[in-house]
């Protein structure tokens, strides 16, 4: 069973005054097939955590591990966690002039399998993954991400998803800037992967509307760099009614 663990993980980012640590000792645990919810206010340190175990050089881990089915995962270039199963859609994805979603996608696929896929199977399954994803048959010969509108960019990230299946994909904001169509049709894909039951699912996101697509086991409240409370689905109802408020203190208070 393939299982990320995340154990009293602090993170820093330099800055003009000096180091900043964000992430004040992380404790989290997403197991196969598991779907687990980060919710917190702007700020918190929701997305250091997805870049931070992605390995972005912009973050320092100061202290605490990150293993992969027991590997430690912070001893890997960023390839190499790729490769080991870890995913990330990020909030703003980059652009990649001159190099097509086509090329893109199966260049993954190779480098994760370790030998390319059956050209004749593979453009099968790209085609039917775009067909779920009602993407234009056109956008396969586009640059990758290149004049993609924000919803484009995010159907793109959960086609790389579908496609190659990771152990666990960690989502920053998937919904950020969607609108109610492309959400329903973003989320099904999401839906599709965990249905197979083999890819834990780490969600990251400021409001409830993605959850009542993607319905959650576990949500995380997020505040201040740490988790401060967790709980089943209701918790996010919760958050839904009470906002963040009342969680602002009690950070402190920990701290």
């Amino acid at each position: 069973m393939a299982t990320l663990e995340i154990r009293n993980l602090h993170v820093t980012v330099e800055t003009d005054a000096g180091p900043r640590e964000i992430l004040r000792g992380v404790d989290l645990t997403v197991r196969e097939g598991e779907t687990h919810a980060i919710m917190g206010p702007n700020g918190s340190g929701k997305s250091t955590l997805a870049y931070s175990i992605a390995g972005h050089p912009k973050y320092t881990i100061t202290a605490g591990s990150v293993t992969l089915d027991g590997v430690d995962v912070l001893a890997m270039t960023v390839d190499e966690r790729a490769r080991a199963g870890l995913f990330l859609a990020m909030q703003y994805p980059v652009e990649v002039p001159g190099v097509s979603v086509t090329n893109f996608l199966r260049s993954a696929k190779t480098a994760i399998d370790g030998e390319a896929p059956k050209l004749r199977t593979w453009v099968k399954d790209v085609k039917a993954a775009m067909d779920r994803l009602s993407v234009d048959a056109s956008f396969a010969e586009r640059s990758v991400n290149e004049g993609f509108s924000g919803g484009e960019k995010k159907r793109h990230e959960i086609l790389q998803l579908e496609l190659l299946q990771p152990k666990v994909a960690i989502l920053d904001e998937t919904d950020s800037g969607l609108d109610i169509d492309a959400l329903k049709i973003v989320s099904a894909g999401v839906n599709r992967v965990r249905a197979g039951g083999d890819t834990g699912v780490l969600l990251i996101t400021h409001y409830t509307r993605i959850l009542r697509y993607i319905q959650p086991d576990f949500v995380h409240v997020f505040v201040d760099g740490r988790i401060v409370e967790e709980g089943g689905p209701e918790l996010a109802e919760q958050l839904e009614a009470g906002g963040y408020e009342r969680y602002l203190g009690k950070a402190a208070t920990s701290a």
